[in-house]
């Protein structure tokens, strides 16, 4: 590595695969936010020179196809992007079948599915790591984008409240968990009904519980605002929830954030969201200019976060010497 003072490469490793946020450990989930404003300030070299990145997406993107392309160039490394039309995952070929043939041909798969257990399978099968860059469960690389966006903007982690207001999904359940593993206060207002799931709201409650932090959950989003440090939304429709829209769109109507809801917060409160904005929807027109948002500090992000956890998992391995072995 040419660049001598990422101390924090070297500082601790990862597993081989990022599905969850929880397969990351609170200290890893620490270093890793730290290694990535690491990068983003110093550069990271090619640590990833000669290896090839599987971008895998049954799903369409922007931020997450360009940011894992760019970091991989970035580190030396070259990204091979696989529309869905020309994998098929489980349809045109098994899922075990193509974990193993890429698994012969690149150094680690980013894979963007409709389902998680999509991943998962893809994770049990292939000898290389497999990241999840989004599944209906959780998404895992936004996160880690988003807490280094907040550590930016508020110098720390611990302590802070999130607050959350929309639909309890993908990006909802990585939240809470990360929150939760950091001693960060979540707040969540959302309609009953698009709750986060008991089982993650649990999971996450036990982290709290061992970090001495707090998670509330209610219907108003008035209730979530006052103390909060951070306010997040999300889309209310995702992709494939289209035929659920117009259900949706009056069931979320009163949780549009606008300049009477913000009126509420603490004057230095920022605005995340993790884009595309729906603007009209879950946030109000008249907010596209406000100095609270941060939505391209968080955009920008995930090129740095994704360098990292890049640059960690594929740093680790070698794929020649893993090539033809059971795991």
């Amino acid at each position: 590595m040419p660049s001598v003072s990422l101390k924090l490469y070297t500082k601790f490793a990862m597993k081989k695969d990022l599905l969850s946020i929880i397969d990351l450990t609170q200290d890893e989930l620490r270093k890793l936010v730290e290694f990535a404003l690491q990068i983003k300030r110093e550069g990271g070299g090619p640590v990833l020179a000669g290896k090839t990145l599987a971008l895998i997406f049954e799903k369409p993107s922007l931020r997450t196809r360009v940011s894992f392309d760019v970091a991989m160039y970035q580190l030396g490394g070259h990204a091979l992007y696989l529309s869905g039309e020309e994998v098929g995952l489980g349809k045109r070929e098994a899922i075990k079948d193509m974990a193993g043939v890429l698994s012969r041909y690149v150094d680690m798969i980013v894979a963007r599915t409709f389902a998680h257990r999509t991943v998962e399978e893809l994770a049990q099968h292939a000898s290389i790591p497999v990241i999840n860059g989004l599944s209906d469960r959780e998404h895992p690389c936004q996160i880690v984008a988003d807490l280094l966006t907040i550590y930016e903007k508020k110098g720390k982690l611990d302590g802070l409240t999130v607050a959350f207001i929309g639909d309890g999904n993908n990006v909802a359940n990585s939240l809470i968990l990360a929150t939760a593993m950091l001693g960060m206060h979540f707040a969540m207002a959302s309609p009953h009904g698009y709750w986060i799931q008991d089982k993650v709201v649990s999971l996450a409650t036990g982290f709290a519980r061992e970090n001495q932090s707090q998670i509330f959950m209610t219907s108003e989003p008035e209730e979530v605002v006052g103390e909060a440090d951070v306010i997040y939304t999300d889309v209310w429709v995702s992709m494939g929830q289209e035929a659920e829209k117009e259900r949706r769109l009056k069931d979320f109507a009163r949780y549009r954030i606008d300049a009477q809801l913000l009126a509420k917060a603490r004057p230095e409160a920022i605005l995340m969201h993790p884009m595309p904005v729906h603007w009209g929807e879950e946030l109000a027109k008249e907010l596209v200019d406000s100095p609270r948002l941060v939505l391209l500090d968080q955009a920008e992000n995930r090129l740095h976060a994704q360098k990292a956890i890049l640059a960690k998992l594929g740093g680790n391995t070698n794929r020649s010497s893993t090539q033809g072995k059971p795991r």
